[in-house]
């Protein structure tokens, strides 16, 4: 194949293919020079570097294939003294990933194959050991996740929850628009400064039109919405609110049930004890006919039970079905 052809199909500005190296019916090796007027950038501080050349060194990196060929280029980096620390730097070659030893088209390429199958099947197709893909993989997503979430998108109903993404308890915050229904930014961390920064990136003024933030109930979120935004109504969520209702329900049953022991009151322990637990957490409309019997007992014999935390319960849970219908 003509070495022009070959320049063209590449179309890597600044760049010459003085030669092929080889080429086999599975793979194509080609050297890319730099043109003598092509500038060096720093890695270090992206500046342009014209004193302190230190040496250079040849990498081989993947791009995309041609006929069905695996496509290797050998390109030579350069590498400076950085006036700003001192220390030996490579340069930085845009049309290169930095970290990985593919071109930015290879790159995307995998980032596509990525999403429609998993990281084995890809690397099965390409050729690549699936640990390279997770690798590359990762770092695009991670840069468009930067693009995305850098300045972080204001929402007006915000929702602010937490979730493991790993064990040993490693955590995520998430905040998602309510109206878009969409997780709009993340980080890694559960406390309030984490939040913090979702709020100290989205500014003061879109702070301040935050209508309403739900929550879990976390007092570290509480606090970082307290502070930044001061309009927000905070409404707890459903799942929650319900949870710390039922403990209460809980705590109080086995406070009574040891009461009744201390007592030897047979029946209260009957209607208390563990084997009828759920009949107090449980929907009035999933009563059974015996169940209801149980209830109606419990109410005549202890108040403390039924029907104090019973209709306190009811009504929280009309009310914030209300709230976030």
């Amino acid at each position: 194949m003509h070495i022009y052809t070959i320049k063209r199909l590449l179309n890597i500005q600044e760049y010459k293919v003085p030669e092929i190296i080889s080429a086999t019916l599975k793979e194509i090796h080609i050297r890319l020079e730099a043109y003598e007027r092509k500038k060096a950038i720093c890695s270090g501080c992206g500046k342009v570097h014209e004193v302190g050349y230190h040496s250079s060194k040849e990498v081989i990196v993947e791009d995309l294939p041609i006929s069905q060929r695996r496509v290797y280029l050998h390109v030579r980096k350069r590498r400076y003294r950085c006036p700003g620390d001192g220390r030996i730097r490579t340069e930085d070659i845009a049309w290169l990933k930095l970290k990985a030893r593919v071109t930015n088209r290879f790159a995307e390429y995998v980032n596509r194959l990525t999403a429609i199958t998993t990281n084995q099947e890809a690397g099965w197709f390409l050729g690549l050991n699936d640990e390279v893909v997770y690798r590359i993989d990762k770092e695009i997503l991670e840069e468009k996740a930067k693009e995305k979430l850098d300045p972080p998108p204001a929402g007006v109903h915000i929702s602010v929850d937490e979730v493991s993404y790993r064990k040993y308890h490693r955590y995520l915050t998430n905040v998602i628009d309510v109206d878009r229904k969409l997780v709009v930014w993340n980080d890694k961390g559960r406390k309030a400064e984490v939040l913090d920064r979702y709020y100290e990136g989205i500014g003061e003024d879109n702070c301040k039109k935050i209508e309403s933030v739900a929550l879990d109930g976390a007092k570290h979120y509480i606090s970082s919405t307290n502070q930044y935004a001061v309009n927000a109504l905070i409404v707890y969520d459903r799942f929650h609110v319900i949870q710390k209702l039922n403990r209460a329900v809980d705590t109080v049953r086995k406070q009574e049930l040891r009461k009744a022991k201390a007592d030897k009151n047979e029946e209260l322990i009957e209607l208390i004890n563990c084997r009828q637990r759920f009949i107090l957490l449980k929907n009035k409309r999933n009563l059974r006919e015996t169940e209801v019997g149980y209830l109606k007992r419990l109410c005549e014999i202890n108040q403390p039970i039924y029907p104090r935390l019973w209709r306190g319960l009811k009504r929280a849970s009309s009310r914030f079905i209300l709230m976030t219908t």
